[in-house]
């Protein structure tokens, strides 16, 4: 009998095992466009670059249980074979002689369906070259000079097309009987910051950073006055700050519709009209039940099936050959802000598995993108932020903080980004680059400390981190505003570049990615040295209000502002360990107990002492910090968002007595145009031998010093 027995387990396993298995994968990649990139310009050894244009189809297996994360997925309609089925538009740019790249394949995570990769590394882009437009101007064409190909794909479903972003098609979740799921949806409906007039009219999904292309889900019923069976009835609310009492708004006031100018209201299930108008620098706060939720989580399958198509099939199920196909591939994913959230979220959720068990992307950057991203969520809005002002209550910030382990005494919860990809070994080698504005206004310190920010903690050994000190979100473009108002802030924005910095990391990674390099040690500020503190400890020097260089600047107002964060409870059908789930609590519950959430010290003259300290810092024109305050009607006093400051020093000792400026001038910190030369090439002899600057572009901006003197931009 045991003979028996085994043979006949023999017999069904290999039964099993010769069962097709259906897998999450890309089926049909489409290239619709062939054509030369940059005008057809070479660089150096690698020479021309193509662009592609197309599309890629995907499908899902919802009973395999890599998929069972992504909420709705058994909600969502099948086609024949069972299989939930999505598309995403892709474009890229390859070397036209693929074995003269460098064999990695560099996903650029898309921000709202905008292509930033090439900006984010290549100097010389002109400021006002939008970023879908790039792929036409190189700049100094360091990526291609590197060899990279570059792949752009859309993960984000509710963005509507046009302005060439890149967007993805997926279906929306029924009920099991085929009617409509409804539930309870939020939107901040605030002005964007170019704003400067009321509107009567808005998107249901209109916000700071969603704007008008982003896809509103429809209200469940017309009529914003009558209850539903259930007695729910839509609200909406006005307010000058998120600190503020909401003033309600009777319902009588506005309605689910638009209403142009002298026109009357005209229904409709998308958009909410308010006669009165919806005036800039407000936070009006609409709940109301809507309809047909997309199965947004299928925007991280995208990513993981992309990538192990690209990186390692040769042809589609139809035969098309793989356009960027190289058997020693290896592939980097790569996004900012938004999309930083996304690569964390990727990881955390565990979809670096391809669909075979293999790691998809070998290597990962998240920039500027602390927190998680809201995507895995029933009536998610994944372009929504984490703001002291804008977007404040939305899901963003969840434990777990940090990429270790670690225990979180405000929930009880056990947890780190990486607890999936460690069970089954298919973590990526990550860098996670941030800024100072992150550390003050996105809460970044809680992925360099424990939960009440007590003690330092460090990073597992496949993760670096490194802030990039006293810079804000984004480089502000030069020249700035000479005049006041400097858009929504008080003081000029922060100008201090990344890309040194960003170029000299990516090589480091791609290195540890390749060839198993030993990167550089993580560079942030640390509780240990005090340069990481509460943000009342921090010595900022007391700047008055100036007139240098012919500006009119008003004194500096250091508030000790910082962005808090406490426990939101969405509901129990919320799963805030993954950031996935269904909503049913809006506005969330708050809870009293806050996280300890730290900020950069600084120097005598208002720059971060810890972090990556750039030439921009060690050889100073002026005070660069992560935050600037808003001005006068546009949230006073709070956080100016995604913009740090620039005050510059005095050029003379004189004038800045004159001013009563604490800070050194500029004659006094660079006596002669040799002394300024000594120190800019002792800076960037340090940043080269730590790694944060390649010889390449120390060089340049030696070069930059002798030939100019000192800079006459900031």
């Amino acid at each position: 009998m045991p003979g028996i027995v085994r043979a006949a387990f023999a017999v069904a396993f290999l039964a099993v095992a010769f069962i097709p298995q259906a897998h999450a994968r890309i089926t049909r990649i489409e290239i619709t466009k062939v054509e030369p990139a940059f005008d057809g310009a070479s660089f150096d050894s690698v020479g021309a670059y193509e662009h592609l244009t197309g599309r890629a189809h995907g499908e899902v297996d919802p009973r395999d249980p890599r998929n069972a994360v992504i909420q709705d997925i058994a909600l969502a309609p099948r086609n024949a074979r069972g299989m939930v089925e999505y598309t995403t538009d892709v474009e890229m740019l390859r070397p036209v002689d693929r074995q003269k790249g460098n064999g990695v394949l560099f996903f650029n995570v898309v921000n709202r369906g905008n292509k930033h990769g090439i900006v984010s590394f290549n100097a010389d882009v002109p400021a006002d070259v939008a970023a879908n437009n790039a792929l036409k101007i190189a700049g100094d064409g360091w990526m291609m000079r590197q060899g990279y190909t570059l792949v752009w794909f859309g993960w984000q479903p509710d963005l509507m097309p046009g302005n060439n972003r890149v967007t993805m098609t997926v279906p929306v979740a029924r009920n099991p009987d085929d009617s409509a799921i409804t539930g309870v949806v939020r939107a901040e409906l605030i002005l964007p910051p170019t704003a400067t007039a009321p509107v009567k009219t808005l998107n249901l999904s209109s916000g700071w950073f969603t704007a008008m292309f982003h896809k509103s889900y429809p209200t469940a019923w017309h009529d914003n006055r009558k209850p539903f069976d259930d007695s729910f009835v839509p609200t909406l609310t006005v307010r000058a700050k998120r600190q503020d009492q909401a003033v309600p708004i009777d319902g009588g006031a506005w309605s689910f519709g638009s209403c142009p100018d002298g026109g009357a209201a005209k229904p409709n299930d998308t958009q909410i009209c308010y006669p009165a108008g919806f005036k800039p620098g407000r936070i009006y706060e609409l709940v109301y039940r809507a309809k047909d939720p997309l199965v947004l989580g299928l925007g991280f399958a995208a990513a993981r099936d992309l990538g192990a198509f690209l990186k390692s099939r040769e042809r589609d199920d139809a035969g098309a050959a793989n356009p960027v196909y190289r058997a020693d591939n290896k592939a980097i994913i790569m996004g900012s802000s938004q999309s930083g959230r996304y690569v964390r979220s990727f990881i955390q959720l565990g979809f670096n598995q391809d669909e075979e068990g293999r790691v998809a992307f070998e290597g990962a950057y998240p920039h500027i993108g602390g927190g998680l991203m809201p995507l895995n969520i029933r009536f998610g809005q994944p372009g929504r932020a984490w703001g002291d002002q804008i977007d404040h209550l939305y899901p963003a910030y969840d434990f777990p903080f940090t990429y270790a382990r670690q225990r979180d005494p405000l929930t009880g919860r056990e947890q780190g980004v990486l607890d999936r990809c460690k069970a089954n070994a298919t973590c990526p080698l990550i860098f996670h680059v941030a800024t100072a504005l992150e550390m003050w206004e996105g809460r970044q310190s809680l992925g360099l400390t424990d939960p009440l920010g007590e003690y330092d903690v460090g990073d597992p050994a496949n993760v670096r981190t490194f802030v990039m000190g006293s810079t804000q979100h984004a480089p502000a473009p030069l020249p700035l505003p000479n005049a006041q108002p400097f858009g929504n802030c008080q003081q000029q924005a922060n100008p201090n570049p990344h890309t040194w910095t960003m170029r000299a990391l990516l090589a480091a990674l791609t290195a540890w990615v390749k060839d198993g390099t030993e990167p550089p040690a993580s560079v942030v500020p640390r509780i240990a040295d005090h340069t990481l503190v509460a943000a009342d400890q921090v010595r900022f020097p007391a700047i008055p209000a100036t007139s240098y260089s012919e500006v009119a600047r008003p004194a500096v107002r250091f508030l000790a502002v910082h962005n808090p964060l406490h426990v939101l409870d969405f509901g129990p059908q919320f799963r805030p360990a993954e950031e996935s789930g269904v909503i049913t609590a809006e506005p969330p519950r708050v809870g009293t107990a806050a996280y300890g959430v730290l900020v950069p010290q600084v120097d005598d003259d208002g720059n971060d002492v810890g972090g990556v300290r750039s030439i921009y810092v060690r050889v100073p024109l002026g005070t660069y910090t992560g935050w600037n305050l808003g001005r006068k009607d546009r949230f006073e006093d709070g956080f100016c968002s995604l913009q740090g400051s620039f005050v510059p020093f005095a050029q003379t000792k004189q004038e800045r007595l004159d001013a009563g400026d604490p800070r050194l001038s500029i004659e006094e910190r660079y006596p002669t145009k040799d002394a300024y030369v000594t120190a800019v090439r002792d800076a960037a002899r340090t940043l080269v031998e730590q790694r944060l600057l390649l010889d390449d572009d120390a060089r340049r901006l030696i070069a930059e010093a002798v030939r100019d003197g000192v800079r006459h931009g900031p």
